[in-house]
């Protein structure tokens, strides 16, 4: 695994693919080595305005891929059910990969439009919410995957399921993030748990990225409006990090290798999973509690309204 490239992917022709936060960075990176393979691409972007553009620049790299806008805000459940519709009847209701890619990082506390904590509710809530409203749709695609986009920062923590969204707790805006990618973690583990015992065709797995020069933690600092701050982690994306193109390998190993299997989780395969090619990466003992991670299944459901699928 660790000498493969995106030049390795097998054919994607004939293959609906949607990818959430595809505007740039992994997403929109993703978007590129896809459409390059012949998957139809749906790019679910929060900015209709970004959203057009990275269509447009996928469309220069790939000619011939069709790639579709998707409006979506993983903040806001109305959002996200407008969406999942929007989806399925594009996708013809058969979607052979979920790429739950988009993320906040950072930003002072705040609520969605539903009253979650805002990085538990985009990164985690939005996303859970999203999957289970597409399960239909990967349901009737042969080998269908959900790959969801976790983090180094998921070891660094635990979860506090009495008080997901800090309305008890004092906010930290760094140990809200690396909740929030424990949850994904955690969820994409117990996803596959329930769909392996319905014996569903559908692979859930999860992908991290290491250090990659991505705009998350630029974005994060924008909501922080905290400049030096932010200028600061733009000197450290620039030369601690590996490039874009080089750390979306992992979540596209994960959506597309042959070998892969449910509750799967991949990461750089370098020292410190920090850098490298894609290798199966290490979960933190919390990660692998599976009584918290049906309990937070449970509780993700009740708090979006959703229904889970598989239940």
């Amino acid at each position: 695994m660790r000498d493969w490239t995106a030049e390795d992917m097998p054919d994607q022709s004939g293959r609906t693919i949607v990818i959430t936060g595809a505007n740039s960075g992994l997403g929109l990176h993703s978007a590129y080595a896809l459409a390059a393979k012949g998957a139809h691409l749906l790019l679910a972007c929060r900015s209709p305005e970004r959203g057009a553009r990275a269509v447009d620049q996928v469309r220069t790299t790939a000619p011939r891929a069709k790639v579709e806008l998707v409006r979506l805000d993983l903040s806001d459940l109305a959002s996200v059910r407008a969406a999942a519709a929007d989806i399925r009847e594009r996708a013809g209701d058969r979607l052979h990969v979920l790429m739950n890619n988009a993320g906040v990082f950072g930003p002072p506390l705040g609520r969605t439009a539903d009253g979650f904590e805002i990085q538990m509710g985009t990164n985690h809530l939005g996303h859970a919410a999203l999957t289970w409203l597409l399960m239909p749709a990967l349901r009737q695609a042969p080998g269908a995957r959900v790959v969801t986009l976790s983090s180094l920062a998921h070891r660094r923590t635990t979860l506090r399921l009495d008080d997901l969204n800090y309305e008890r707790r004092r906010y930290n805006a760094f140990v809200a993030y690396g909740e929030s990618k424990l949850a994904n973690l955690m969820f994409a583990q117990e996803l596959d748990r329930r769909l392996s015992a319905t014996d569903a065709d559908v692979l859930s797995l999860a992908a991290h990225p290491g250090l990659t020069d991505t705009e998350l933690a630029a974005n994060g600092g924008r909501a922080r409006r905290n400049k030096l701050l932010e200028v600061g982690l733009g000197l450290f994306n620039k030369v601690a990090t590996m490039r874009t193109e080089r750390g979306v390998l992992s979540q596209l190993y994960a959506a597309t290798a042959p070998a892969v299997r449910g509750g799967q989780y991949y990461g750089p395969a370098g020292p410190g999973e920090v850098w490298g090619g894609p290798g199966l990466a290490g979960c933190s003992p919390e990660s692998q509690d599976t009584a918290v991670a049906a309990e937070l299944y449970e509780v993700s459901g009740k708090l979006t309204g959703i229904a889970p699928d598989p239940a």
